[in-house]
């Protein structure tokens, strides 16, 4: 992501220009380093749960003994890991990871056919007696979305360290792609599914500029248009360009949006752009929820996809209908949660529109770090917004964090993001520097030709007060835009202490540019006032009818069972009328957050007894101070029941 792109407004600034210095992105990376990544080193490098690095060693004939086992994605998630793992070097410059790194490429590279060709899955199971297995002979076997990842995690690897190992495997691979997809057919077209390599191809062509890249990544998208009896599963029940509402699978879908919005920026195709304007309005107007998860369903239908019985399909951890978001059931998987940044980061540097960012700032405060346990090694695979005890039915996926699942997509994915996160604070154009997420920060870049130096100093999200420095700059005039969120209806600008703007806004996100000759040593102060804001959903959606959920900046909170009195269940609680929450910092609760105090209603109240309905009982409300804690952080107190949205009294 880290190449200017013809059609784009932004340009993204390489993960060596920028990192984070204190603050709520400084911990988590941290955490990313000293945990999370060591911690998936150890379980990807050995074979307690699955095997990631041993099938590789397998395949390349250094382990005689064993057997390529696990999931047969494996050897993407694996490459999201070394994603992660390499980009932390753009900060840490560490010769040991470095060489560790090295070493399993080297692996990796023995591994990889004479033609390109990788997959430890189908190629062990090639060398078994009887196998009918041949590359690219099901779409199931999920080749196409590995090779994806592969391409990505090298074009990092390569933009970090300027090392061409991986990046050679990579080659191979995509024209290996090239090679099989040269004259697409409907049933190469099913193999487009997880599209992860969208945008993997895009990364190649970014950093090696070869044509015949952009090329393959045009054929690729096109080539879903031949799939005949698609389903809304895979997005592929009608044509790309004639869609208008997100469907199906939500990490599929919002990979497919990434993928589509890349090859927009290198392209402009205006084609791509209006199913993508109109898929992003659904998504942000009746399918995303308040913290910005995505992908409501875990198991369903497609009841509204075809009129006829026979043409009904089923849905897999999907977007429902519209306003179809239900809390204890709500799946958004944190992949697709991290989707939904990859594309709307993407929307924003073809646009430089501050809408776009709004929703990545609004993933990396709430949907995305709630994917992970503040101890770095343990994660959720699905994100609700209510748990009780007892749930009202089996579900599938825990509700507690656990080192590892089955379907071990989402904690690499995580710890690549983490470990990325800094690439989306800054951006620049022509005369412009993007402030877009605040957070202790130091960037250091060029700007026409002139060498660029700025600090941040802030307590964001915790506080809306950020103080911009020019650290170096030359002689040129420039501007600084600084983003706006739509939940500050008011802020306040000052240059050297001098005021820049005080007036209330309308809550439409925006950049504010200031525009002047610098020079070194000159600062701004931005203040975004932050009120808690007391949110209420559209009464079509039909779980939070008479409902309230709590937001104070970009942090959306919840109650969690251990800030109840004991005894007092979360359907115990009804929020009053009057309701004052009080913001304040608790530096030894949870890594040190913001919480809200304030007082509830809760009643003990008489059993259901296996009822389904009962008269209404008559209510005796007790008043309990209470405090809610940030949904980015609930269940890091051991097992508990917890909820974003409550009734109103």
């Amino acid at each position: 992501m880290a190449n200017a792109s013809p059609f784009a407004k932004v340009e993204p600034l390489p993960l060596s220009e920028v990192r984070w210095t204190d603050g709520f992105f400084f911990d988590r990376f941290e955490l990313c380093r000293t945990q999370m990544i060591p911690s998936m080193a150890r379980l990807m490098t050995g074979t307690n749960y699955t095997q990631f690095l041993r099938n590789f060693e397998i395949v390349a004939g250094l382990q005689n003994d064993g057997r390529v086992r696990g999931a047969n994605f494996n050897d993407g998630d694996f490459y999201k890991f070394l994603e992660g793992a390499g980009a932390t070097l753009a900060v840490t410059n560490d010769a040991a990871l470095q060489k560790t790194l090295d070493d399993i490429i080297a692996v990796i590279a023995q591994a990889q056919r004479t033609n390109g060709y990788i997959d430890t899955w189908v190629q062990w199971r090639m060398q078994e007696t009887n196998s009918h297995i041949a590359p690219f002979s099901d779409r199931n076997n999920w080749e196409v979305y590995n090779m994806g990842q592969l391409l990505t995690a090298a074009s990092v690897h390569y933009r970090i360290t300027g090392k061409t190992n991986f990046l050679t495997i990579a080659r191979k691979a995509a024209d290996c792609l090239g090679d099989v997809f040269k004259t697409p057919t409907p049933e190469l077209a099913l193999h487009d599914m997880c599209p992860a390599h969208y945008m993997g191809i895009m990364d190649l062509y970014r950093v090696t500029g070869e044509p015949r890249y952009l090329e393959l990544g045009k054929k690729l998208l096109a080539m879903r248009d031949l799939v005949k009896d698609g389903t809304p599963d895979n997005q592929d029940r009608i044509q790309f360009g004639k869609q208008t509402e997100a469907e199906g699978h939500a990490v599929r879908a919002n990979y497919l949006y990434a993928g589509a919005a890349d090859l927009f920026l290198e392209t402009g195709d205006t084609n791509l752009w209006k199913p993508l304007a109109q898929i992003w309005t659904n998504v942000v107007a009746k399918k995303m929820y308040v913290t910005g998860g995505c992908g409501a369903l875990y198991d369903g239908a497609s009841p509204d996809a075809a009129s006829y019985q026979s043409g009904i399909t089923k849905v897999h951890q999907s977007y429902g209908r519209n306003y179809q978001l239900p809390n204890t059931t709500a799946h958004n998987e944190t992949c697709a949660n991290i989707g939904n940044a990859l594309w709307n980061w993407r929307m924003f540097l073809a646009t430089g529109e501050a809408k776009f960012m709004d929703v990545v700032e609004l993933e990396f405060y709430n949907a995305i770090p709630s994917g992970g346990a503040l101890d770095g090694t343990n994660y959720f695979y699905t994100n609700p917004l209510r748990v009780t005890d007892p749930l009202p039915t089996e579900l599938r996926w825990s509700r507690t964090r656990v080192p590892f699942v089955g379907s071990f997509c989402c904690p690499p994915n995580l710890v690549r993001t983490i470990a990325e996160s800094a690439g989306y604070a800054y951006a620049k154009s022509t005369d412009a520097i993007w402030l877009n997420l605040y957070g202790g920060s130091l960037l250091e870049t060029e700007l026409a030709g002139e060498k660029i130096k700025l600090s941040q100093e802030t307590e964001y999200p915790w506080s809306g007060r950020v103080r911009m420095k020019i650290l170096e700059c030359g002689k040129k005039e420039f501007a600084l835009r600084l983003r706006i969120p739509g939940w500050g209806k008011v802020f306040f600008v000052s240059v050297n202490n001098q005021p820049e703007l005080a007036r209330p806004e309308t809550g439409a996100p925006k950049y504010f540019e200031i525009r002047r000759v610098w020079q070194a040593g000159d600062f701004v102060d931005l203040d975004l006032p932050m009120p808690v804001r007391v949110m209420e959903a559209n009464p079509l959606v039909e779980e939070t009818l008479n409902q309230v959920a709590f937001q104070r900046g970009p942090v959306v909170y919840c109650l969690e069972s251990p800030d109840l009195p004991k005894g007092v269940k979360i359907s115990d609680v009804k929020i009053p009328s009057d309701m004052d929450l009080r913001p304040r910092f608790d530096g030894r609760l949870l890594g040190g957050v913001v919480v809200l105090d304030g007082k509830v209603l809760t009643r003990a109240g008489e059993g259901w007894n296996g009822k389904l309905y009962r008269e209404v009982q008559p209510e005796k409300f007790q008043t309990n101070l209470v405090k809610f804690i940030p949904y980015a952080v609930w269940q890091n107190r051991g097992a508990a029941e917890m909820s974003v949205w409550l009734p109103r009294n």
